[in-house]
C-alpha cells in the first residue's frame, strides 16, 4: 500500500472537547486526511466544529447515527451535510424508508450548495456489542447474520456502505462489492488497550479483511505522542497491507 493511500484510510476519532480536538488537528495537519466527529464533540460545539476542521483541510466523518422517523432523519441528514461533512451515519435498524430518507437529505444538501454529496453509511452492529448484548434486545440471530441483513437492506435503499467491526469486514466486502465503503471502528494496534470495544482487530488485519477505512481514536489521541502513534499505524499499513 502506498503511504498516501494509508493516510487516506485512517479516520482519527476526536471524542474530546473543542480545545483538545483542535490541538490534535493542528498536530496531525498534513499527516491525517480524515477526522471523525461524534456526538460528544458535536453536541457541545455544533456545526462550527465541522467547519473548523474543513477550513484546516480535513475530510470530516460526522458520526451522529441518525435513528428516528424518516421525516426527521431526512432533515437531520440535510442539516448535517450542509455543515460540510463528507460522511454521515444512520442506524440500519431504522429500516428501509429511514435509510432512503437519509440519502435523500444528503442529496438535497448537495443540490442546495452545488457541492459533492455527503456519503451515507449504515451502522450494522455496534462494535461494543457481543452476542449476549444483541440477545438482550431481542435479536436472536448471531452478529454476522444480523450485520449482513442490515447491510443488504442498506444497499437496497441507496446507502453507500456500512459501519461494522473488522470481524465482519470480509463478509461486508463480499456482499457489497468493491465500491462500497466498509468503515471499521474497533481497530486497535497490537498491545493497545481494548477500552469498551468487544470485536477488534489490528489496522493491517482490518484492511486485509476488506475495510476501506479505519476509525481509530484513543490509541492515537490518548498517546503520549499522537503524531508518533499515527505515523506508526501508517507504517504498519504500508509495510503489511
Amino acid at each position: 500500500m502506498l503511504e498516501a493511500d494509508a493516510r487516506e484510510r485512517i479516520m482519527v476519532a476526536l471524542d474530546c472537547d473543542r480545545e483538545r480536538a483542535l490541538e490534535l488537528g493542528d498536530l496531525l495537519s498534513g499527516r491525517a486526511r480524515w477526522v471523525k466527529i461524534g456526538m460528544t464533540l458535536f453536541y457541545a460545539e455544533g456545526p462550527a466544529i465541522v467547519r473548523a476542521f474543513k477550513e484546516r483541510g480535513f475530510k470530516v466523518f460526522l458520526d451522529l447515527k441518525f435513528h428516528d422517523i424518516p421525516h426527521q432523519v431526512k432533515g437531520a441528514a440535510r442539516s448535517a451535510a450542509l455543515t460540510g461533512a463528507d460522511l454521515l451515519t444512520v442506524h440500519g435498524l431504522g429500516a428501509g424508508d429511514m435509510l432512503a430518507a437519509a440519502c435523500e437529505g444528503a442529496r438535497e444538501a448537495a443540490e442546495a450548495t452545488g457541492s459533492e454529496r455527503a456519503r451515507v453509511i449504515a451502522i450494522t452492529v455496534l462494535t461494543s456489542m457481543n452476542a449476549e448484548a444483541l440477545a438482550s434486545i431481542g435479536v436472536t440471530d448471531d452478529i454476522a447474520c444480523e450485520a449482513q441483513r442490515l447491510a443488504t437492506l442498506a444497499r437496497e435503499r441507496g446507502v453507500d456502505g456500512v459501519v461494522c467491526s473488522p470481524q465482519e469486514a470480509h463478509a461486508m466486502r463480499e456482499l457489497l462489492g468493491e465500491d462500497a465503503l466498509v468503515v471499521t471502528p474497533g481497530v486497535r494496534p497490537a498491545g493497545a488497550a481494548l477500552g469498551d470495544q468487544s470485536r477488534v482487530a489490528t489496522p493491517a488485519s482490518a484492511i486485509a479483511q476488506g475495510a476501506s477505512h479505519l476509525v481509530i481514536g484513543r490509541p492515537i489521541t490518548g498517546a503520549n505522542d499522537p503524531v508518533e502513534a499515527f505515523e506508526a499505524i501508517v507504517s504498519e499499513l504500508v509495510q503489511t497491507a
